[in-house]
C-alpha cells in the first residue's frame, strides 16, 4: 500500500469486512467447539485473528481508519490480560508506522503547497519517509536559511486524506459492533463521533503551525520538554525543526527500565498540565508515538520531544476550565454532597436527575486515586480493574453512567485525560501526580 486509497467504495468493503470476518471466525470457532476444542483456547483464537485484521486493516488504509486505531491503542491497558497479550504489538505498530506514499506523490504536493521553488530552500530530501501517520508521513531534510542549512521534519498530507478521513469515520460508526470482540465493555460510537468533531481542524496545517509555534515558545527555556519550532508551512505541508530522538515512548512502554518509565512518565505528566498554563491549549493526541525520548549528552536520561500539533484543545479563557481543579479537590476531600453539586452545576448531572453521593465518588476514582498519595504507580492491572468496574453492565457504577452527561466543553479534555492515564499504565510509570496538579491545574491548589 503505497499511497491513500482514494476509490470511496474500495475503502468502504474493507472497513465494512471487519464485521463479516468476524462473523466468519465465529462460525469457524463453534465447529472447533463441537469438534473437542476448549472453548476458552478457541475463542482466544478468534479474538487475535479477530485483532490483526482489524489493526493491519486500519494501518494500511491510513486516514480516519488509522486515526481510529491510534486512538483505541492507548485503551490497551484497560483490557484483560488474556486479551490485550495477543496483539499488543498489533496496537503498538499503529503509533509508530505506517506504509509510505511514492517519492513522487511526495514532491508533486511540495510543489503544490510550497511553491515550484521549494527546491531553492528545501536543498535536500530523503527519499524515505522516518514516520507516517494516519494523514500524512514525514521526510528528513535540509532547509536553507540566511544561507546555513538547519536540519528539518517535513510533514506532507497525504493526497485525498480529507475526503478518506470522512468517509472512514462515518463508516466505522456503522460497523462498530463488528469491532466490539477486540474492545468488550467500550462504546464504540462516542469515540467515532468526538474524532469526526474534531476532523476538519486536523486537515488544516495552518492551524496546527500555529499550535506548535505557541508551544515551542512556550517551551523554548525548558529543561526537560522541547517541541520543536516551525519553519515554514502550507495547507498540505508543514515544516519543523528537527528532533534527533531514536525512539519514541512506544520503545520505553516495549523495554523502558523503571527509571526510564518513571522519568519520562513524570515528564509527560508535566508536559500535559503545563501546556494549557503556558498556552491556553491543550495538547489532545496522547498517543506514544507523538512522544519522543532524545538522549542526553552524558548518556543519562535524556529530555522529551513532543510532536502533533493537529489535535489540540483552544481552551475557553485560555486555560483549562478552573472547575475542573477544583471539583478534583473536593472529591479528593471526600465530600461527595459538594461534588455533585458542583457537577450538577458545571453540567455534568442534568437537573431532576438524581444520584447516589457515594456512588458519584466511586465513580471517579481513576481521577481521583492519583492524586490521592505522593508519588501514583499506573499500572495496567489499576487501568484494568477501574476499565472492568465502570464497564460492567452489572454493577452500579455502570448505571450511573448512564444517567451522567458530559458537556461539549469537556469532550475532549475527558478524552485526552482517559488517553493520559491508559499511556501511563502501559509505562507502568510511578510520577508525581498530585504535585503537578497543584502546580499547574487551575482550581486544584486554591479549592
Amino acid at each position: 500500500m503505497t499511497e491513500l486509497p482514494r476509490k470511496a467504495a474500495a475503502r468502504t468493503a474493507r472497513l465494512a469486512a471487519l464485521p463479516l470476518g468476524y462473523a466468519g471466525r465465529q462460525a469457524i470457532g463453534f465447529g472447533k467447539r463441537l469438534g473437542g476444542r476448549n472453548a476458552d483456547v478457541v475463542m482466544s483464537e478468534v479474538q487475535q485473528r479477530t485483532a490483526e485484521q482489524l489493526f493491519r486493516t486500519l494501518g494500511e488504509l491510513k486516514g480516519g481508519a488509522m486515526k481510529f486505531g491510534q486512538a483505541l491503542s492507548v485503551l490497551e491497558s484497560a483490557l484483560p490480560e488474556d486479551l490485550a497479550a495477543p496483539y499488543r504489538e498489533h496496537l503498538t505498530a499503529l503509533q509508530d508506522s505506517a506504509p509510505p506514499m511514492p517519492t513522487a506523490t511526495v514532491r508533486q504536493q511540495l510543489t503544490t503547497y510550497l511553491g515550484a521553488d521549494w527546491k531553492e530552500r528545501l536543498v535536500w530530501l530523503d527519499g524515505a519517509p522516518t514516520a507516517a501517520a494516519s494523514i500524512g508521513q514525514v521526510h528528513r531534510g535540509r532547509w536553507l536559511v540566511d544561507g546555513e542549512e538547519r536540519d528539518v521534519a517535513v510533514k506532507v498530507q497525504y493526497p485525498g486524506a480529507g475526503e478518506a478521513l470522512m468517509a472512514d469515520l462515518r463508516q466505522i460508526a456503522r460497523v462498530a459492533r463488528g469491532m466490539a470482540p477486540v474492545f468488550p465493555g467500550l462504546d464504540i460510537k462516542p469515540l467515532v463521533a468526538e474524532l469526526q468533531a474534531r476532523a476538519a481542524d486536523e486537515l488544516d496545517y495552518h492551524l496546527e503551525a500555529e499550535a506548535q509555534a505557541a508551544y515551542a515558545d512556550a517551551f523554548a527555556d525548558h529543561p526537560d520538554i522541547k517541541v520543536p519550532g516551525v519553519v515554514a508551512v502550507g495547507e498540505q505541508v508543514l515544516v519543523t525543526e528537527w528532533l534527533d530522538s531514536p525512539h519514541s515512548l512506544a520503545h520505553v512502554i516495549r523495554e523502558g527500565t523503571q527509571e526510564e518509565r518513571d522519568h519520562y512518565g513524570e515528564l509527560f505528566v508535566r508536559f500535559l498540565f503545563e501546556g494549557p498554563r503556558l498556552t491556553g491549549m491543550l495538547h489532545a493526541d496522547p498517543h506514544p508515538g507523538n512522544f519522543r525520548i532524545l538522549p542526553a549528552a552524558d548518556g543519562g536520561l535524556g529530555r522529551i520531544g513532543v510532536l502533533d500539533f493537529g489535535a489540540v484543545a483552544r481552551l475557553e479563557g485560555g486555560s483549562m476550565p478552573p472547575a475542573t481543579g477544583r471539583l478534583l479537590r473536593i472529591a479528593l476531600e471526600a465530600d461527595p454532597e459538594s461534588l455533585v453539586a458542583g457537577l450538577r452545576e458545571e453540567g455534568f448531572i442534568r437537573d431532576r436527575i438524581e444520584v447516589d453521593p457515594e456512588m458519584v465518588l466511586s465513580y471517579l476514582a481513576p481521577f481521583v486515586e492519583p492524586a490521592a498519595v505522593e508519588r501514583f504507580t499506573f499500572t495496567r492491572e489499576w487501568m484494568r480493574g477501574q476499565f472492568e468496574r465502570v464497564n460492567d453492565p452489572r454493577s452500579e457504577e455502570f448505571a450511573l453512567a448512564l444517567k451522567l452527561n458530559l458537556p461539549t466543553s469537556y469532550l475532549l479534555i475527558h478524552r485526552t485525560w482517559v488517553g493520559a492515564i491508559g499511556m501511563l499504565s502501559q509505562l507502568n510509570a510511578t510520577a508525581p501526580f498530585r504535585e503537578i496538579l497543584e502546580e499547574s491545574l487551575p482550581g486544584f491548589a486554591e479549592a
